[in-house]
Order: structure tokens, then sequence, then C-alpha cells
């Protein structure tokens, strides 16, 4: 049965999105960081955005978009301190790959993945995006397994970065968006509660509306692939996802 573009971004958007953070906060990663003299959410912040270069606090606050803009200041100034930006997006681009070596090694069908992952990564267009855009300009290692990892890490930055965008052009602040869709989490994020804006009917509906423009945006890149190409992404990030949620 043939999949449909939008049947492919059904299934395999919310996966990548699970999963391409999946590195993040390993113990490997942890050490890694401490090794490099940066504490385990100033290598994140650092490091998932030092792509970006050495940039001011506001530029990593307008990438990210749903951080509580005090919070990026004081980890991101702290950490900049302390490493190069470009050094340390260099060293999570690695991190990711180190976790694919981990978890995915002998993984089946991840030559496919990896080919179908590409092909809508280099259709993708990166203008406005801007965390997308410097993140797909960090290069691939050769493996599989960890080119996977790279990979979904980098596709899940597309789509973030897409819906940021597309969050912005129905009216809808960051903020908003995130209280409607994680209440619970808004906190992790710098926000307090009185922060939060009531969440009426209105942006429901907003948030609704970015979702759709998202999916428009986005289904140029995943229209690229053949039936093949469609199965190979599909095979691949199931395939994925049971290694790295195994205990």
């Amino acid at each position: 049965m043939t999949i449909t573009a939008d049947d492919l971004m059904t299934h395999v958007c919310p996966k990548i999105n699970d999963l391409g953070w999946n590195h993040y906060f390993t113990a490997q990663t942890m050490e890694r960081g401490r090794a490099l003299g940066l504490d385990g959410l100033r290598f994140y912040f650092l490091g998932r955005g030092g792509v970006l270069g050495d940039v001011e606090a506001g530029v990593v606050h307008a990438a990210f978009g749903y951080f509580e803009p005090g919070l990026i200041e004081t980890m991101w100034t702290s950490a900049r301190a302390v490493l190069d930006p470009r050094a340390a997006g260099r060293e999570y681009v690695a991190c990711a790959a180190a976790h694919g070596r981990r978890k995915l090694d002998g993984v089946a069908g991840l030559d496919a993945y990896c080919e179908a992952a590409s092909a809508v990564n280099e259709a993708a267009d990166p203008t406005a995006l801007s965390l997308y855009s410097a993140a797909r300009c960090e290069p691939f290692v050769d493996d599989a397994p960890g080119r996977a990892m790279q990979l979904t890490a980098l596709l899940r930055e597309l789509r973030g970065s897409v819906h940021l965008l597309a969050v912005r052009a129905v009216g809808m602040s960051p903020l908003a968006a995130h209280t409607v869709k994680r209440p619970g989490d808004l906190a992790m994020f710098g926000w307090t509660d009185a922060d939060a804006p009531e969440v009426t009917d209105e942006l429901i509906e907003q948030r609704a509306a970015a979702e759709a423009l998202t999916d428009e945006l986005l289904r140029p890149a995943f229209e690229v692939l053949d039936d093949a190409g469609r199965q190979g992404l599909v095979d691949g990030i199931d395939a994925i996802e049971v290694a790295l949620t195994a205990p």
C-alpha cells in the first residue's frame, strides 16, 4: 500500500520528536560535558545552540523559542565563558553519533533510513529556520548507527524550527503555544504559572492552525521520497524507537 506524505509525517514526525533528543542527557553526554567544564544544562544550551556560533543570548532565545529569556541568558552566558560555542556545538553533534553507536549498532534498516532521512534533509528549505539551518551545516559521520542518530536529531530540529515559525505566523506567542501543549512543563523551561496565559478556545484553535501550517510547510520535503524511501523511513524510525527505548 502506498504511503502518502501526510501519512508518513503522521507516523514518523512524533517519533522523531520523541527520539531525536535521546542523547541530550545520557550519562555519557553529561560526562562529556563535565570533561569540558560544563554541567548538564549548560552543555545542553551551549551544545544545542552552539551551531549558531558565538552569538548573544537573545539570538539563542529566538532560535529555541520556548524558554524564558532569563534562563537562556544565565545558561548561555555562563557556559559561553567556559567553552567556545562552535566547539560545544560540534561536541554535541559528536555525542549524538556516539549515542547512536551505543544504542543502534546492529539495528536493521539503518542504511535505508539514513538515505531517506538525508533526502528529506536535503529537500527541506532552511529559509527563516535559524537553529535547523545552522545544525544542518554540521558534518555527518560515515557509520550508519551514528549517522542515523544525528539525522534523527537534525530532523527533530527541522520540524521544531518550522513549528516555531508557524506559531508566530498564526499570531501566537511561543509561551502561549507551550502552555497549551505542555502546561505541566512550564517550570522546566524557566516560566512560572503566573507567566502563563489563560488557555482559551482561541489559543487552542491557534495552536491547531500552527500544527496544520507546520505540516503544510514540511510536506514538500517528505514528498521527495518514493515508495521505497517512505517505507525505509517508517521501518527505520520504528526500529530506532525499539532500540532507543529498550531498558
